[in-house]
């Protein structure tokens, strides 16, 4: 498909959606198809065909809207001159049973009952660029993410720029990789382009999304599989690969369906294979998928597993810049980094580098969980506030309780206590706090929750989640479990907690990998924040949020 067909797509379909005076968009992503959203659009569809209005009322699935918390979501859309009807209703905790009221909305009053307000933080507050098409398109039809300029800055690129030159703009950005460590995607693209390679090289998407409470990664890829496609792309063309994987865990089945879709759709007209829109440059994706082991997050090891080896990390260098899969130079980057770079590219690199702070620019996806009012995906400039997000974009703490931390970057990530919710959100900062950024999970704790239990459920899946390669790591944290089990139950001493210490200080400094070198990075977030937690246990032998079981003599009791 070259420039002027792929116009010629966008304005078809264009203009078969301004035929619709109606449209009814219901969530199909994986949150809201839990609580059977399958079955209200199919309620739906039933009802306007009840009422005849099949050529005014149009009903399609769309991917993730954000507020979780209310779903199932569906959003009616009017287009037309009658301005006392709203443009827009979302609509909140919808059922099958309230299709027959929500189609008689389209010409009459909102159901309000249902509505949910979006004039409200949580919508306003956040800028949405990874987001943008998400909740509004139908992530199973490539026609509507042409609609909305897919691909054209594929073919812009490939038509009006050198690889260099979208690396340029890619190091302008500012952008940092969104897996974690915040490394500049510009630096690691230059590495690979300027790797020798011979004539192979390869580009993996990342999306082995595996900390507890983080979604961010599977809701882009189940609301607009294209937008990676097309980032994977843009990246092989500036690094000269030829070939890419997208390695997504098993346990994500719809992401991996309409990943499927989106790459047969994307061959079929052109966008993805041999001789893209007629040019010389040719780039293929497959899926490889994983079986859920947490270290097939760290580069390596998701390597080996996609060269059909066992999940494993190994000693580097050499980088995978410069040596990866099969040995070749390989461009790695997780699924948040690939959705900003179609707009990078679109807008140009000044404008992404204009968002967010000094040193961290654009914005970050987060996966907003816990003991939380607004629970779902929200994405934020760089910078912004924790107060913000916590009691603004998500409404603060249920049932008056008060806040006591957040956890951010997963297993390998700290919890920051109340008295740093003044703190901006960007990677200097979390990591003064003692945590860091990962790849989106922010879990909110009320005083309900203990402290010490909170790093024992850390380090319990660290612990089985380790490849056991290493001796640091597979009886390191073991070890360090086994310790921490022995506070909560009132047993130890402050000879245990020294012990504690020195295991953490030796799993962190001698490990492999990431997974060992951040597993104790719980335990000293929360030793440094919640001491006194720790204390009680051990010589009051109590837990002060009362959720741990302490053994008196042969009873145990909760304290």
């Amino acid at each position: 498909m070259i420039a002027e067909e792929l116009s010629k797509t966008a304005a078809a379909e264009r203009e078969a959606q301004a035929q619709f005076e109606h449209r009814i968009n219901v969530c199909v992503a994986a949150s809201c198809l839990s609580s059977n959203s399958d079955k209200i659009k199919s309620a739906l569809e039933t009802e306007v065909k009840k009422k005849g209005l099949e050529k005014s009322c149009q009903v399609r699935g769309v991917g993730c809207m954000r507020l979780c918390s209310r779903g199932p979501l569906v959003s009616t859309e009017t287009q037309g001159e009658d301005e006392t009807q709203p443009a827009s209703v979302l609509y909140q905790n919808v059922t099958p049973e309230d299709a027959p009221a929500l189609v008689e909305s389209l010409k009459g009053e909102p159901v309000k009952a249902l509505e949910c307000p979006t004039d409200t933080p949580f919508f306003k507050s956040q800028v949405t660029i990874v987001l943008e098409n998400s909740g509004k398109i139908d992530p199973e039809r490539i026609e509507e993410y042409i609609a909305v300029e897919g691909y054209a800055t594929l073919l812009k690129a490939l038509t009006t720029m050198t690889p260099a030159e979208v690396i340029a703009e890619i190091s302008r950005s500012g952008l940092r990789g969104r897996g974690g460590a915040g490394y500049s995607t510009g630096l690691k693209w230059t590495t690979v382009a300027k790797a020798n390679g011979g004539s192979r090289k390869y580009v993996i998407c990342n999306a082995d999304e595996g900390d507890p409470g983080a979604f961010m990664d599977r809701s882009v890829l189940e609301s607009d599989p294209h937008r990676i496609l097309e980032g994977m792309a843009l990246a092989a063309y500036a690094v000269g690969a030829s070939h890419g994987y997208i390695y997504v865990r098993a346990e994500y089945p719809l992401a991996i369906k309409r990943l499927r879709a989106a790459i047969r759709q994307a061959e079929r007209n052109g966008l993805l294979g041999t001789n893209i829109s007629g040019t010389t440059f040719s780039f293929t994706v497959e899926l490889r998928l994983g079986a859920g082991a947490f270290v097939c997050g760290e580069e390596t090891a998701l390597i080996a597993s996609i060269e059909g080896k066992r999940g494993q990390p190994r000693p580097r260098p050499p980088y995978p810049a410069e040596s990866g899969v099969w040995g070749c130079p390989t461009l790695i980057n997780n699924v948040e980094t690939f959705a900003n770079i179609v707009p990078i590219i679109r807008e140009g690199g000044d404008w992404f580098a204009g968002i967010g702070t000094a040193k961290s620019k654009g914005t970050k996806v987060f996966a907003l969980t816990g003991q939380i009012h607004n629970t779902g995906l929200i994405e934020v400039p760089m910078g912004t506030p924790l107060r913000e997000i916590v009691y603004e974009i998500g409404g603060g703490i249920p049932g008056g309780k008060a806040f006591k931390a957040v956890q951010t970057g997963g297993p390998s990530g700290g919890c920051i206590p109340a008295q740093h919710l003044d703190s901006p959100v960007d990677y200097e900062s979390l990591i003064q706090l003692g945590s860091f950024m990962g790849s989106g999970g922010m879990i909110i704790m009320d005083e309900t929750s203990c402290m010490v239990d909170v790093a024992t459920y850390f380090m319990e899946f660290c612990m089985s989640e380790s490849c056991g390669k290493c001796v640091p790591c597979r009886v390191g944290t073991a070890h360090m479990y086994d310790l921490l089990q022995k506070i909560t139950r009132g047993e130890a001493t402050m000879a245990d907690l020294d012990l504690l210490l020195e295991v953490c200080d030796v799993v962190k400094n001698t490990s492999l990998c990431g997974l060992g070198m951040g597993a104790p990075q719980p335990i000293f977030s929360t030793l440094r924040y919640f001491r006194d937690e720790y204390l009680a246990h051990i010589e009051a032998k109590q837990c002060p949020a009362g959720v741990c079981k302490i053994h008196e003599g042969n009873e145990e009791v909760i304290a």
